[in-house]
C-alpha cells in the first residue's frame, strides 16, 4: 500500500509549477529586492529558510538572513519577517510573530488557511495544495521554498523537468543497505543538506549529519567507510569526489537540480523506512506540529 509520504513526494514537481504561478502573481508576502529580511521556521521550515537566505542575497536581490523561530534575535533591523510554517500552529512561530508585530512587516507562508497564522502574520501566501498528511514534510518544503525561488527569478521548468526526472529513476542500487549516510552542499544547498539528513533521521531513524561540503574534510570524513555514503547536493569542490572514493565509501554525485536531488532523498527515506518495517507517515516521538503548552 502507498504510504501518505509516498504519494506526496511524487506529486512535487507539479506543486513547484503551480507555487511559480503564485510567484508570477501579486503576493504582497514576497520581499522586494533591496529588503533586509529574515526567515524564521522550525525544523524543515528552518532549512528551507536556510537555503533560500543564502539564494536570495547571493543573487544580490538584499541582506537575507535565516534563525530558528526560538533564536530570533532581537537586537538587529529587518524590513521584513517571513515565517515558513507548514501547519500554522507552531508555538515558537506564533510567539515570534506576536513580539515583532507593529514593530516589522511579518508574512507567512503556510499550508492550512484555518489556523491562527492568518491573523498572526501582517501577509499570508497560502499553499494549500501542497498541505500533507504524513508528518513528514516534503512536497511543502519544497512547494514553498519553490515559491520565494520563483520570485527571485530563479526557478524554471527545468527544474521541473529534473524533478520528474528524480521520480523516474532508479536510486543508487544498493544505497538502502548503507548504515550511514552524509549530505554535502555548497551556497544555498548547505540548508537542502541539513533537510536531507533530518529527512532520514525522521522517517527511517537513520544516522545522516550534514555539512558545508568545505567542511566534510575538516573531521567528518573520518566516519567514512564502505559501509558509508556521501551525498552530495549540487556542483562538489574539486578533488573532494575523488577523497571520498578513496576512504571505500560510496560518492552520490548530484546530477540533477539540488531541489531535486532532495526528491531523490525523500525517495530514499522512504525506501529505508520501508526496508525497516517504519511507518513515515508517523514517525517515532513526532507531531505535525510542536504546539507547547503555556506554562
Amino acid at each position: 500500500m502507498t504510504t501518505h509520504v509516498e504519494a506526496e513526494i511524487a506529486s512535487q514537481p507539479d506543486c513547484w509549477r503551480r507555487a511559480a504561478e503564485v510567484a508570477a502573481a501579486e503576493c504582497t508576502a514576497l520581499p522586494e529586492a533591496g529588503e533586509r529580511v529574515a526567515v524564521i521556521g522550525c525544523g524543515t521550515s528552518l532549512f528551507m529558510g536556510q537555503a533560500y537566505a543564502a539564494m536570495r542575497e547571493s543573487s544580490g536581490q538584499g541582506v537575507t538572513d535565516a534563525f530558528a523561530a526560538s533564536e530570533f534575535p532581537g537586537v538587529r533591523s529587518y524590513d521584513r519577517v517571513i515565517a515558513l510554517t507548514r501547519s500554522g500552529t507552531t508555538t515558537e512561530v506564533l510567539a515570534l510573530l506576536e513580539r515583532v508585530r507593529g514593530k516589522v512587516r511579518t508574512a507567512a507562508v503556510t499550508a492550512d488557511p484555518r489556523t491562527p497564522v492568518m491573523t498572526a502574520a501582517d501577509d499570508i501566501a497560502v499553499l494549500d495544495f501542497a498541505d500533507e498528511r504524513s508528518v513528514v514534510q516534503t512536497r511543502f518544503a519544497t512547494t514553498a521554498l519553490t515559491l520565494l525561488r520563483a520570485h527571485l527569478g530563479l526557478h524554471t521548468e527545468a527544474v521541473e523537468a529534473d524533478g520528474r526526472a528524480a521520480l523516474a529513476e532508479p536510486l543508487p542500487e544498493g544505497l538502502v543497505d548503507c548504515t550511514q549516510f552524509t549530505f554535502l552542499g555548497t551556497g544555498w544547498t548547505v540548508g537542502l543538506a541539513n533537510e536531507a539528513g533530518l529527512k532520514l533521521r525522521e522517517a527511517a531513524l537513520a544516522w545522516s549529519e550534514a555539512y558545508p561540503a568545505m567542511e566534510y574534510r575538516h573531521g567528518p570524513i573520518s566516519i567514512a567507510a564502505p559501509s558509508t555514503a556521501t551525498w552530495m547536493l549540487g556542483a562538489a569542490p574539486v578533488g573532494l569526489a575523488e577523497q571520498v572514493r578513496g576512504t571505500g565509501a560510496r560518492w552520490i554525485e548530484g546530477r540533477l537540480d539540488p531541489l531535486a536531488e532532495l526528491v531523490r532523498v525523500h525517495r530514499l527515506a522512504a525506501a529505508l523506512a520501508a526496508a525497516k518495517g517504519l511507518d513515515p507517515d508517523q514517525p517515532r516521538n513526532l507531531t505535525r506540529s510542536v504546539v507547547l503548552a503555556d506554562s
